[in-house]
């Protein structure tokens, strides 16, 4: 994969098909791969060039056994998506879930040259007691250098990111447990390093009533991580932002109900707004 410096860190990222720049910012603790399953082949279909990153302590971080993890703020991982985009020759629409809703909000702020539309998927200006707690919980086990079991961890995660009608459905829910709980293993220094970002985070819904450009939020029904009502409360405060929100489908609604988070997308990005 290529690298782009950005001052004493690389960034590692890839970029495929042709056309409008798409760049799609994944949340906490994720590389950007995550999003080649569904969301890449759509738009790249649909005549997009995409690009794809791991974002500042994911690209490279290798996990450490000791309880120091890199120092970032917003503005860092603001920054560096600029920097993409400029290096990709922008502007570009912007992609982005959880925390990287929160980089494609603050990005449409504070660099809107940058900026053609900007979808913003479990978006949030601020964070709720329950949220602030369990994240306060994850960078706690990290701190502390405890592990949960991977299958007590694979179910802990089932249960906050996935829609009770995915979980419901038995062999889904195999299938799942089966991913999460290969990927569980103890967190890695750069995701503690993103949490404590998400620790940081202000109340910002006052400020993105500046946000010029066009920005659709997508919500899902049953997100017990980012509840719909922040997401509701983003797309209130920025003028003109448009709001849809998902049945059946939580925090990893991009891979619940792709079909659905793709169709939104592409067609916000061609200016269909007529479904909203």
């Amino acid at each position: 994969m290529p690298v782009l410096a950005v001052g004493s860190l690389e960034l590692t990222y890839d970029v495929v098909g042709d056309g409008d720049l798409v760049v799609l910012v994944m949340g906490t603790g994720a590389k950007g791969h995550v999003w080649t399953l569904h969301q890449v082949p759509a738009l790249v279909g649909a005549g997009y060039r995409v690009a794809t990153f791991d974002a500042r302590g994911i690209s490279p971080m290798p996990r450490q056994a000791d309880t120091s993890f890199p120092r970032m703020t917003i503005n860092d991982l603001v920054d560096d998506v600029a920097k993409l985009i400029e290096h990709l020759g922008g502007p570009a629409h912007v992609v982005g879930t959880s925390l990287g809703a929160r980089v494609v909000q603050e990005l449409a702020l504070s660099r809107p040259e940058l900026v053609r539309r900007g979808v913003a998927m479990a978006a949030h200006g601020r964070l709720d007691e329950v949220n602030r707690r369990l994240t306060a919980g994850e960078r706690q086990l990290f701190d502390t250098s405890v592990a949960l079991p991977a299958e007590y961890r694979a179910a802990i995660d089932a249960i906050v990111n996935l829609s009770p009608a995915t979980l419901s459905d038995a062999a889904k829910a195999r299938d799942w447990l089966a991913v999460l709980a290969y990927s569980a293993g103890p967190m890695d220094s750069g995701e503690r390093g993103q949490l404590e970002v998400s620790a940081q985070l202000k109340n910002r819904l006052a400020a993105y009533n500046a946000i010029t450009r066009p920005l659709l939020v997508i919500g899902f029904a049953d997100d017990r991580m980012i509840p719909p009502y922040l997401c509701r409360e983003v797309a209130d405060a920025v003028p003109g932002a448009q709001y849809v929100e998902i049945p059946d489908a939580g925090h990893f609604g991009y891979l619940e109900q792709p079909e659905k988070v793709n169709q939104l997308i592409l067609d916000f990005l061609a200016e269909r707004s007529y479904l909203y």
